[in-house]
């Protein structure tokens, strides 16, 4: 037997791996005998940080200290708190401080976007969106679509694998774009594709659409804290993202916003609010709408702290750690995964995930069979199931251990 196929193996790597003692900053659920169950699911929703409680006593406390003052005098003053998050949220997708806010939630952000980004006449009117992204995706782009009077029918393209394949081809996406380019307006992709765990190529498919002319956003919700992202450098033109999956905020949490810089200062549509409103004067309630010149001035209204806070606390962790660290183990843990299931003898699964991923490994049950991920259900694991038949794993750097995903494979193994 292969050395690399034993818990003891495992338990090495976990010995050896420098950011193991973060699994001790999160807490793990447990089953009904106290047992830590094997939690593979952060892609859905990441588990808690036990600072987070701190962090929320702390607003907690100055509300029920201060009342409306806390606005100004809290520890960490509501009026300007969603300025905290700046920093960490600018490190995560690689942009500067001015490009990103914490806003809303996300396809509420999606649309706020489109306002702006998407801005359809009778001969350039076209979206492009993969065909398996997100349903609330496709159902915000048709919505938009609809909006401007078009039919979704001929002014939506959704990229779609190749017969027997499961990820988009680069080369497809890029025929798609020379060929169809004049009557495209925006492309709206998904950054890591939340079925396949595909991660896009930003900034080719950047590059290819403004030689056309055309604005490119993502949607970063399986992407942001999960892989290295340089959003400023790519020129992406605008990014959304919410901040429970991998950004470990909270079920609901606020989601977050890119606007590169060149576009802050710029004549774009846009819905307003108070909040995006310049500070200097905001208070002073004039009636013309004047935007902050960043990202900020996309913001509809002041912020719950409380959600803020329990981002920040999460925030906190990442700037400790960074993102180069988090990336160089994610790539060793889902590999050793990738390795671990390429040793069971089955005909009954298959990963579908491509090479260029992130730490989400998509595993097709054939013949469509739930029972498989039931058992595994029961057996301790959390995971997650998508119609028609795929599992959806995710080892998430910061908690999950060699040892969670040897576990995995060998109760996976077990029932095969």
């Amino acid at each position: 037997m292969n050395d690399k196929t034993t818990l003891e193996f495992a338990r090495q790597l976990d010995k050896e791996d420098q950011l193991s003692p973060y699994r001790d900053e999160f807490h793990i659920p447990k089953d009904e005998k106290g047992n830590e169950l094997i939690y593979l699911c952060g892609n859905s929703l990441g588990l808690q940080p036990k600072r987070t409680k701190a962090y929320l006593d702390q607003e907690l406390n100055d509300w029920a200290q201060l009342g409306v003052e806390g606005h100004l005098h809290a520890t960490n003053p509501w009026m300007p708190y969603h300025e905290f998050l700046a920093e960490g949220y600018s490190k995560i997708v690689g942009a500067k401080k001015s490009e990103v806010v914490a806003m809303n939630s996300l396809t509420v952000n999606l649309h706020l976007m489109m306002v702006s980004f998407y801005q359809p006449n009778k001969k350039r009117h076209k979206i492009i969106i993969e065909a398996d992204a997100f349903p609330s995706d496709i159902y915000a782009v048709n919505s938009q679509i609809i909006h401007h009077g078009f039919d979704p029918e001929s002014s939506l393209i959704k990229l779609k694998a190749r017969k027997g394949e499961s990820a988009v081809r680069a080369e497809d996406i890029a025929q798609t774009i020379s060929e169809e380019g004049d009557e495209i307006a925006l492309i709206m992709l998904g950054g890591v594709n939340y079925y396949t765990g595909q991660v896009f190529d930003f900034e080719t498919i950047t590059n290819l659409a403004h030689q056309k002319g055309i604005l490119v956003g993502f949607d970063l919700a399986h992407a942001a804290g999960n892989i290295k992202l340089e959003l400023h450098k790519w020129k992406v033109d605008f990014a959304v993202w919410c901040s429970y999956k991998y950004l470990n905020s909270g079920p609901g949490s606020v989601a977050g916003a890119f606007v590169h810089e060149k576009h802050h200062k710029s004549n774009l549509p846009r819905f307003s609010g108070w909040w995006g409103h310049n500070k200097e004067n905001r208070f002073k309630m004039p009636d013309d709408f004047e935007p902050i010149s960043s990202a900020e001035g996309w913001q509809l209204s002041n912020p719950p702290i409380l959600s803020l806070a329990a981002i920040r606390a999460s925030l906190s962790i990442f700037d400790e750690v960074g993102m180069e660290k988090l990336v160089e183990k994610s790539k060793k843990l889902s590999n050793y995964l990738i390795f671990l299931l390429q040793t069971i003898d089955s005909d009954k699964i298959n990963i579908i995930t491509p090479k260029e991923k992130g730490c989400q490994l998509s595993i097709q049950v054939k013949n469509e069979n739930k029972k498989l991920f039931n058992i595994l259900t029961k057996k301790g694991i959390i995971a997650d199931w998508r119609e028609p038949d795929v599992i959806r794993i995710a080892p998430v750097p910061l908690y999950n251990s060699y040892t969670d995903v040897y576990k995995f494979y060998k109760i996976l193994d077990s029932i095969l």
